[in-house]
């Protein structure tokens, strides 16, 4: 197993832990001292308190936990968040209410999970040309059935 480390930036955060065994996410916890009100409609920066040395190499990747998300409407604003391996800082958390309602997170309470996955570098380089394949330039649900 690989290991990653966690510096904390504050005596009471909490490390990443995964939910089981199989899990691939990590879940990710706030650190704010307090609860945190996120009004309807509003993305507000959720501290974690943590820092991470992702191994070069790797990302980190910043889900939504899927009950906060179905449940309660709470979903990091960019979808996806990417920590590259050379970012030192806090991870923090843009968590978005979807919701019509304010909602409030706890202190210490799960927010999101962390996927550290390997990526590959490219040279991307111009070409006039791409190789045909059967899909071709069909985009947007041209694979579905009919």
């Amino acid at each position: 197993m690989e290991k990653v480390k966690v510096k904390k930036l504050a005596s009471d955060a909490i490390l990443p832990k995964y939910g089981s065994l199989s899990a691939a996410g990590a879940d990710l916890y706030v650190c704010e001292g307090k609860n945190v009100e996120i009004p309807p409609h509003t993305t507000v920066l959720i501290h974690t308190k943590i820092a991470l040395e992702i191994p070069e190499g790797y990302v980190g990747l910043i889900y939504a936990r899927s009950g906060l998300a179905t449940k309660r409407g709470l979903a990091p604003a960019n979808k996806v968040g990417v920590i590259d391996s050379d970012y030192r800082g806090e991870i923090m958390v843009a968590l978005h209410n979807h919701s019509d309602i304010t909602a409030e997170i706890e202190n210490q309470e799960r927010i999101a999970q962390l996927v550290i996955a390997p990526y590959l570098r490219c040279d991307f380089c111009e070409s006039d040309c791409l190789d045909d394949t059967e899909r071709g330039e069909g985009g947007f649900g041209s694979t579905g059935k009919k």
